[in-house]
């Protein structure tokens, strides 16, 4: 009788304290007023390796699981094509992983990948290449045999580059049907005008190039002393160096590759427009910036955040979509490069409003220049910014890769280390000060892609 007592009391007690809780529910608290340990970033060191031939390796071991992951750059890029031969770089990376090598068909070697489980891709960029390998350890000799044949003696099968060719050609018919590609791509060509960066393949330029040309690349960017590897995984040390040198150890071809100029900011901003019958207008507003190196970096890539990276907090957003209504997309971006940056600001808003759209990211952008933000949104961008920075290494291959990618854009050593205090270190004075320097109205690339031809007046 009495634990029968005893079990009604307590239940009673449970409901009473439940609805109690139901009654006065707690008080919401702003994510802003949560206080917290500081996070701390000390991400594991990969070890670097110069082999003989000037090959240069990071190495970081991770036995969690039977997994090797290699990741290669080279020092290479479109900025190097031809004239009249635009699109040769991205075609060239693209037929080296289909093309085949000497002792196997691009085909042949799908089929070994695809037996074991493994993945091999090679691609260039505007400013680098990349291969990589991910593999079980299991079958990591295999997955080397094919690797090294891919980046040292392609064969670039004609019947590959054909295939490559008009998938490229198809892919530029293809960009005049999307209003938004049409305007991103011609904005890199208006922003880099006068520079390497700003030439763009045509169907015309592609149709041109040709297996020498292929072959030409290849022989002239891919050696050893032009190319950095990331070799991370269930691998030791001495098994990563003794694999590479197995693999690469005799690969003694030489070279030197060329230096291209950095494109310059405007002297003198434009207004560019692309006529296109649709019921939008997209708008891009562009400056080129600080680079990577340079101090203003830390505040410029602050100011970003504020402006239009940061979300729907973020100055732009904030008011054209969320406020407003006028964009179905907006926002800003910034990339700070090695010798340069670039900055854009978007819209993508009906015809009707473009104008309008238009001036008021403009008008927002020059109230930061003339007053500067607040110190609630300079506390909020930053906290963002260095939590986001340290989640973005949540694995070993990215900080590996992160690591060696700091030497070869030529950053100091402590780069990644000093970041978030750097960030932190970042006054409401220093962004009014950047966006003063590198964001002035009557120097920026605009550019409109639709039906509404607008006279405005901003560079007055």
């Amino acid at each position: 009788m009495k634990r029968i007592r005893f079990l009604i009391t307590l239940i009673f007690l449970i409901l009473f304290a439940s609805v109690a809780c139901a009654a006065e529910p707690s008080p919401l608290i702003n994510p802003d007023d949560i206080r917290y340990q500081p996070l701390t970033f000390t991400p594991p060191k990969a070890e670097r390796v110069v082999l003989e031939n000037g090959m240069i390796l990071y190495i970081l071991e991770d036995h969690e699981i039977p997994i090797v992951n290699i990741s290669a750059i080279i020092r290479t890029g479109s900025i190097y094509n031809p004239e009249e031969k635009e699109g040769l770089a991205e075609i060239t990376g693209d037929v080296m992983r289909t093309g085949g090598t000497k002792n196997m068909t691009g085909d042949e070697i799908d089929d070994a990948l695809e037996y074991f489980a493994g993945a091999i891709d090679v691609s260039i960029g505007m400013e680098s290449g990349s291969a990589t390998l991910s593999v079980l350890k299991e079958n990591l000799d295999e997955g080397l045999d094919i690797f090294s044949a891919i980046i040292m003696n392609p064969v670039f099968d004609e019947n590959k580059l054909k295939t490559a060719k008009n998938l490229k050609i198809e892919a530029l018919r293809r960009v005049l049907d999307e209003p938004q590609k049409v305007a991103f791509r011609e904005f890199r060509r208006l922003i880099y005008a006068g520079n390497p960066r700003g030439k763009l393949p045509s169907i015309d330029s592609v149709g041109k190039i040709a297996r020498d040309d292929l072959v030409r690349v290849h022989g002239k960017f891919f050696y050893p002393g032009n190319l950095m590897m990331a070799v991370v995984g269930d691998i030791t040390r001495d098994e990563a160096v003794s694999k590479i040198k197995r693999y690469w150890g005799a690969w003694n071809r030489k070279g030197e590759t060329a230096k291209i100029p950095y494109p310059k900011a405007k002297q003198k901003g434009a207004t560019n427009y692309i006529f296109k019958d649709v019921p939008q207008s997209t708008i891009i507003i562009g400056h080129l910036t600080p680079e990577k190196k340079n101090p203003d970096f830390y505040p410029f890539t602050v100011l970003d955040f504020i402006l239009g990276s940061g979300g729907f907090r973020s100055r732009i957003i904030h008011e054209v979509r969320n406020n407003l209504g006028l964009a179905y997309s907006t926002g800003s971006f910034y990339s700070g490069r090695s010798g340069y940056g670039i900055f854009g600001a978007y819209a993508i808003t009906k015809t009707s409003s473009t104008a309008k759209v238009l001036s008021l990211i403009m008008s927002i952008i020059n109230d930061v220049r003339n007053k500067g933000v607040t110190e609630s949104e300079l506390s909020w961008a930053k906290k963002s910014i260095n939590n986001r920075f340290i989640f973005a290494f949540d694995s070993t291959d990215q900080i590996a890769v992160q690591q060696m990618m700091i030497e070869y854009n030529k950053l100091p050593e402590n780069f990644l280390t000093t970041y978030r205090t750097k960030i932190g270190n970042v006054t409401a004075e220093d962004l009014k000060r950047v966006a003063e320097k590198y964001l002035p109205p009557n120097r920026a690339t605009i550019l409109v892609v639709g039906k509404e031809n607008l006279q405005l007046k901003i560079f007055d």
